[in-house]
């Protein structure tokens, strides 16, 4: 089990309680996530096995959610429950979401200072032998750099929203028939005319 899944204590224990349950629906559990506040939020970043969720997937799976915290009852306190999917800035928290996502920019955390330093931002290079591999950007005294961070090292990870990034997304949903780009073809102005 990944940190970066189920940071806290009871965020583990709640990824226990309720990963057979969302798998058995078909989806996988990207985050849990316990935040207090006036009222707790237990916040659940879900998707299918291929990408994307939608409105009434998120719906069915907060029902089976919370079937199973009203029997269980792990939270003390009240809370509210949210299911969501990543989003397109989405935090990346498994091995294979790295290679996933290759070739797209990331900004990563460490736990542990390395080479003096815990924050990397750079594009994503795959996966190799257990490690992240991550393109640094150049600076003015250095050429861009690949270098390898342990997975286990990392202590957050996600995607940084780019042109390409949301380009990539819109292409992902238009082919999974979620999303029709005809729509935005045409712009109306405000005299009346269209644009294209």
């Amino acid at each position: 089990m990944s940190d970066l899944i189920a940071k806290a204590a009871i965020d583990r224990r709640l990824l226990e309680l309720l990963e057979p349950t969302i798998t058995d629906m078909g989806f996988e559990i990207i985050r849990v996530r316990l935040m207090s506040g006036n009222v707790a939020t237990l916040q659940l970043m879900v998707e299918r096995p291929d990408g994307g969720i939608d409105v009434d997937e998120c719906a069915r799976v907060s029902t089976a959610v919370s079937a199973i915290m009203d029997v269980e009852d792990p939270i003390i306190d009240n809370y509210s429950l949210e299911v969501s999917s990543p989003g397109i800035d989405r935090p990346l928290t498994r091995l294979k979401d790295f290679d996933n996502w290759n070739g797209y920019e990331a900004k990563m955390e460490t736990s542990e200072l390395i080479d003096g330093r815990r924050r990397f931002k750079g594009t994503l290079a795959g996966v190799e032998d257990g490690e992240v591999l991550i393109t640094l950007d150049a600076t003015k005294t250095t050429e861009p750099v690949t270098i390898g961070l342990k997975f286990e090292w990392l202590s957050d990870a996600k995607l940084i929203l780019t042109d390409e990034l949301i380009k990539e997304m819109l292409r992902q949903r238009k082919a999974a028939g979620i999303v029709d780009e005809d729509q935005f073809d045409e712009i109306q102005t405000d005299n009346g005319s269209e644009e294209d």
